[in-house]
Parts: structure tokens; C-alpha cells; sequence
């Protein structure tokens, strides 16, 4: 199950169990039998309240959006300038430009850092499908480097043996809210001359250092589809301090119209090849109130996410995704837990999710191999890699054996569990209703496997 559609079922479920009505016949710790049976073997939920339903939205945010209706003036203008503005101060940046979607926001950035056809991108393989295309919607090649398993990042180690004379950048992405070693990643960048772009589109006001992701690399990309944790349905920003960049990618972004220092005339027409993924007020308007909830929900995510890792830590075969020592915060977009089924007596990973969500806590499985899709190859074939690549660089089985990450496969295929960040939003209490369903399941984890044998 993907992401989004881990995400629908989420909430699907939780309005399910609204109707159904279910209470909570007991709470965790009272004497009775049910309460140690996992709920798959007919005992107790470990959770039967609602979960925080998202996106969120209050009555009183809906002025500001009516303001804008009721104005008339629904094209990117002052509303759109002053969530950009706002967006960048809070990001850390000198200069913010919002998009129509984080997609938009990566392709823009690659375009006008002039990455295209014979250039590589070193990328991470556990990422969302928007990463590889920007690349290669830009006509370069994507080239993986593995990842941490213990962190799911990419990992600094493997980006440098990856570095050849046709590297121009690399994007590490800040995968599931969780930032990446920017750091040593930084390093590696900054002595070979190489451009970062990073993919902050999960990790809203996430920290390295006590600096904002987004604001580390040479520019950041943002998203605020309706799962992340700045929602505003669709919407993407560009945050960087370098002006010559942000100018183009202003001009890019409204039809290739002159824009600061890309001079030029309105009247005279475009002064370079652009795109239309102006931003609308409306969104703006959206984002805007959304922003007044942010900075507190993200330190809520923070504090149930800490204590929920301190909660299952000595629990065997489940571990909570490591830090990096220099990481401040972590946002949580997604929590990731790595399982081990030898630890589970045999339990395998899909059981153990079924098993999970019997308790009433949502979870899936994750990403899926990337580099090994369909979508790669077809790239491959078009007319452009043709024309551009030779056949060797376009050997689609050689570019799967120079692109294999077993780190991450592993991952995808036996180990990564979800949660989404929704959860984190309740209270602490909820968090322990995680901690001890995962208790019970180890516990009992040799009858459950006998009783899904049947």
C-alpha cells in the first residue's frame, strides 16, 4: 500500500469506528484477563477512541478564505507574497517562492540551478516518486545512493563512491520528517563543488543544529499536499538566501516572464523557457491559517514521538528510526519503527500490521523499491534520453545493477512499519495505548502466528 493510500484508509477507518459507536470497555491495567490478549485473539483493543482526523480545520480560519473569494482577486498577489514572507522567516531564509505543488518545487529548482540532459543527481532510493522525477523530468540521470537502515536516510558513506566527472547535485531528501545528515552530506557537496537541493517536502520546521531543513543546502523544497503536516491541499514552496536563483525561479515559474535581476520587459514577452505553477490566493489564504497551528502541533508530534521511542526501546524486534546526533528535531511526518519477525517468532511483517491495527492503531508497510519501477525505463526510451545518452548509460538492466541498494530494499521488503502523523497529535495516554498493543503482541506473538496458520 502506498503512502496516500495508507493515508485515505487511515482516516477511512477512524471515521468507521466513529459511527460503530465502539467504547472502550476497559482501560489498560485493570484486572482483567482480555486487557494482556491481543485483540486479534479475541482480546480487548488497546485503543478504541478517535484518532485526530486531518486534515484539521477550524470554522473561525474560514474568513480569511472568504476575504479573498469575496475580493476577486484570486491569482498570486499580496495574500500569496505574504505567505511567502512568512514561510521564509519562519524556514530561516532570505526568499520563499510558493508553487502549485511540491513536484512543481523540485523540478523548478533543478531546471534553474541549469541541471539537465548529461548531468547526474546522486538521490536517495526511499523517497517518494516526485524526487526521481524532477530529475528526470529534466532530462539528467538519477543515480542512488543507498541508505542507513537505522536512520532511513541517505546514507554520506555510499553518496561519495557515487561522485563521477557528470555529478552536478545531490537532493537528500528529509524522508518521513526525519532529517538527513546534512552535515557530512554538506561536506562531501561543498568539496566537489556540487550543488544540494533539498527535499524538505515531509519535513516541515524539522532542525539540524538548530537550523531549519530547507535552509542548510543551496535551496529546499516544501509540500503542503493534504497529508503533510502543513496541509493546505495542494502547494509547494522554493526557500534559498541566493537571490539570482530565487529570481529564476520566479520567472520560470510565471511563464518565463523577466523577474529582479532576469531583466528584461513584461510587454517584450518570456526571456527564458518557463512554466505556468503560479500559486492562487486562495491557497495562500489557507496556508496562512494553517501556519497558526504549526509550530505547536510540531512540538506535540515531537514530545509523543520521544516518548512513544523511550516507551517500546527494550521491546525486542521493534526500533524506533535512529537520530542523527546533530538533529534537533524530528517532525514526524511519518513515525517509522524497524521490525524484526525473528524476534516475533516468525511473525511476519504483514501479520504483525494486521495484528497492530487489530488494536486499533493504523499502520502499513511503507515504500516499495523505487529504483527498479517502471517509470525509469520508460524515461530511458523517450525521445530525449535517446538523442542525448548512448546505450550504455541507457541500459536499463545495467542501470539496475549499478543502482542496487540493498540497505533499502531491505527495508521496503521485510522491515519498515508506519504510522502516520496524525496519531501523534493525541495525547500521552495514547501513546501508551501504542507502546503496550506492541506488548502484547510480542507476548503472544507465537499463538498469533499459530492461530494465522489456519
Amino acid at each position: 500500500m502506498d503512502r496516500r493510500k495508507f493515508i485515505t484508509r487511515t482516516i477511512g477507518g477512524a471515521s468507521l469506528l466513529a459511527v460503530s459507536g465502539v467504547n472502550n470497555p476497559y482501560a489498560w491495567g485493570q484486572s482483567n484477563s482480555d486487557n494482556k490478549l491481543p485483540a486479534i485473539l479475541g482480546g480487548a483493543k488497546s485503543h478504541h477512541d478517535m484518532w485526530p482526523e486531518w486534515p484539521a480545520w477550524k470554522t473561525a480560519y474560514e474568513e480569511k478564505v472568504l476575504e479573498v473569494l469575496r475580493s476577486r482577486v484570486w491569482s498570486r498577489a499580496k495574500v500569496t507574497a505574504e505567505f511567502e514572507a512568512k514561510w521564509a522567516e519562519l524556514i530561516g531564509t532570505k526568499r520563499c517562492l510558493s508553487v502549485v505543488n511540491g513536484t512543481s518545487a523540485l523540478i523548478a529548482s533543478v531546471s534553474q540551478f541549469n541541471i539537465g540532459p548529461g548531468d547526474e543527481v546522486i538521490v536517495p532510493p526511499y523517497t517518494f516518486i516526485a524526487t526521481i522525477q524532477a530529475v528526470l523530468l529534466n532530462g539528467a540521470l538519477p543515480v542512488f545512493a543507498d541508505i542507513d537502515p537505522r536512520t532511513f536516510q541517505i546514507d554520506p558513506a555510499k553518496i561519495e563512491a557515487k561522485i563521477t566527472s557528470r555529478t552536478k547535485a545531490i537532493i537528500p531528501v528529509h524522508i518521513l520528517g526525519i532529517p538527513a545528515d546534512m552535515t557530512r552530506i554538506m561536506a562531501i557537496a561543498r568539496k566537489h563543488n556540487l550543488i544540494v537541493i533539498e527535499d524538505a517536502c515531509q519535513a516541515h520546521l524539522a532542525e539540524v543544529k538548530g537550523k531549519r531543513v530547507g535552509s542548510i543546502g543551496d535551496a529546499g523544497c516544501f509540500s503542503f499536499q493534504t497529508s503533510k503536516n502543513m496541509p493546505i491541499g495542494e502547494g509547494g514552496a522554493i526557500t534559498s538566501d541566493n537571490e539570482t536563483f530565487m529570481d529564476q525561479c520566479f520567472s520560470y515559474h510565471n511563464l518565463g516572464l523577466p523577474y529582479g535581476t532576469q531583466v528584461g520587459s513584461v510587454s517584450g514577452g518570456g526571456i527564458r523557457v518557463g512554466s505556468k505553477i503560479r500559486f492562487t490566493e486562495y491557497q495562500a489564504a489557507i496556508g496562512l491559517v494553517q501556519l497558526t497551528n504549526l509550530e505547536k502541533d510540531t512540538n506535540t508530534r515531537w514530545d509523543n514521538a520521544q516518548y512513544l521511542s523511550k516507551k517500546i526501546k527494550d521491546i525486542p524486534g521493534i526500533a524506533p528510526a535512529t537520530l542523527y546526533p546533530e538533529t534537533t528535531k524530528a517532525v514526524y511526518h511519518l513515525y517509522p519503527l524497524l521490525y524484526n519477525k525473528d524476534k516475533f517468532k516468525g511473525l511476519t511483517r504483514n501479520q504483525f500490521l494486521e495484528s497492530l491495527r487489530a488494536e486499533g492503531v493504523p499502520c502499513s508497510s511503507g515504500y516499495t523499491p523505487l529504483y527498479t519501477q517502471p517509470f525509469i525505463k520508460a524515461a530511458f526510451e523517450s525521445k530525449l534520453y535517446q538523442k542525448v545518452y548512448d546505450k550504455e548509460d541507457l541500459d536499463y538492466r545495467n542501470f539496475i545493477d549499478k543502482n542496487q541498494c540493498p540497505m533499502n530494499d531491505r527495508i521496503c521488503n521485510e522491515e519498515a512499519i508506519w504510522m502516520t502523523q496524525n496519531l501523534f497529535l493525541e495525547n500521552k495516554s495514547s501513546m501508551d495505548d501504542i507502546a503496550n498493543a506492541i506488548e502484547k503482541i510480542q507476548a503472544n506473538a507465537d499463538k498469533i502466528v499459530k492461530k494465522l496458520r489456519k
